[in-house]
């Protein structure tokens, strides 16, 4: 049987074989050595992006050309969208924690970024492809992934050693992309051909499954354990909950962050990736109720779709944006506050500083607001 059959990327053989090399040794690696396969993972997408950027016009280069600065830049998640985006940077995210952490990787983490590479690949493959594209139907298969490696598992400190190897043997895109090679008519050319194939590509609606929901929820799990959340405990998800206002009176928190007191500090809940994360704010304000009944102790709300995420201390302040998920301190110091903290309205006015009579009334009145 031929070698790309055995593989979840051998449809990438004809037209990239390097990208199907990257991604089938990563695949290799997924079981007998998860680090490794994290950072192959990310070597792979950066190959992958490398390639967006000199092919597709549409893409401009950002101030660098690092992996994280290229997904970033609004033109690329533009034209790759949202859902390919959180997977480039959920792969970037672990593949950094592979090279960068002493923290141990679990087979679990380079199942899911080989399985959001493959997603990424299929996406590439089925926009800009020229031969026969990969059918909408076709699934990450992990029975072909092997069982074992002939290889020993690589160390931080290897895989540290092969970044910087691999660093200086690439060629600096910006360098291509902004050099002579830019006005070259080969160049040019071929990126007129890829305008062409992706528009013919794209009148056809992409019908693949991308697993957003698994993307989303392993999404939120990195984000909370980045954060000292150990999520190892059976009632730090789908705890449940009685009092809500439903038939059955019943709920499940996605996620309870709780303090070292066994009070919850804080709650999670998740809604869909198509959805506005704050379509859950209301649901996420009635568990907070439950758990406030139940503990006695008002938790910090945050609420989140995989792609944003908002906090909510509904006691005192109205939600806003966040990048992430706050620490155990951090949660436990906006509990305090909420004890500790003193009216404005109340609060002694320094008269060294403040004489006259309208100065102090303007104090006054926005200490009260």
């Amino acid at each position: 049987m031929p070698a790309k059959e055995t593989s979840n990327f051998g449809f990438l053989h004809s037209e990239w074989p390097q990208l199907f090399a990257d991604g089938q040794r990563t695949e290799g690696l997924v079981i007998p050595d998860p680090r490794a396969a994290c950072f192959y993972g990310r070597r792979t997408l950066e190959l992958a992006v490398t390639w967006l950027y000199k092919s597709d016009s549409a893409l401009k280069l950002p101030y660098q050309d690092n992996l994280s600065a290229l997904i970033h830049e609004p033109t690329f998640k533009a034209t790759v969208g949202q859902k390919i985006f959180i997977k480039a940077k959920l792969i970037k995210d672990l593949g950094n924690l592979a090279a960068h952490s002493h923290k141990p990787l679990q087979q679990l983490d380079s199942m899911t970024a080989v399985r959001e590479l493959f997603h990424i690949c299929f996406w590439l493959a089925r926009t800009y492809s020229e031969a026969e594209k990969p059918a909408d139907g076709l699934t990450f298969n992990p029975l072909l992934l092997p069982k074992t490696s002939r290889v020993p598992p690589q160390t931080l400190a290897q895989l540290q050693l092969l970044e910087t190897q691999l660093a200086e043997k690439d060629s600096r895109l910006s360098e291509l992309l902004t050099g002579k090679a830019a006005l070259d008519a080969e160049l040019e050319r071929l990126r007129a051909e890829i305008a062409a194939i992706k528009k013919q590509n794209e009148a056809t609606p992409d019908e693949h499954n991308y697993s957003e929901a698994e993307t989303r929820d392993y999404f939120i799990d990195l984000l909370l354990k980045e954060s000292g959340w150990a999520l190892d405990k059976k009632q730090d998800r789908e705890y449940p909950v009685s009092g809500m206002p439903n038939n059955q009176g019943e709920g499940f928190v996605d996620y309870v962050l709780w303090g070292d007191d066994g009070k919850p500090l804080g709650l999670v809940e998740a809604k869909r990736t198509k959805r506005d994360a704050r379509v859950g704010q209301q649901q996420a304000r009635l568990y907070a109720d439950c758990l406030e009944k139940q503990f006695g102790q008002r938790p910090i709300i945050f609420y989140s779709n995989g792609y944003e995420h908002w906090i909510w201390d509904d006691r005192n302040y109205p939600p806003r944006s966040v990048q992430g998920f706050y620490a155990k301190d951090e949660l436990e110091r906006s509990i305090q506050r909420r004890a500790s903290r003193t009216s404005l309205a109340a609060t002694e006015i320094n008269k060294k500083i403040v004489e006259r009579y309208y100065q102090e009334r303007a104090i006054r009145r926005i200490g009260e607001a």
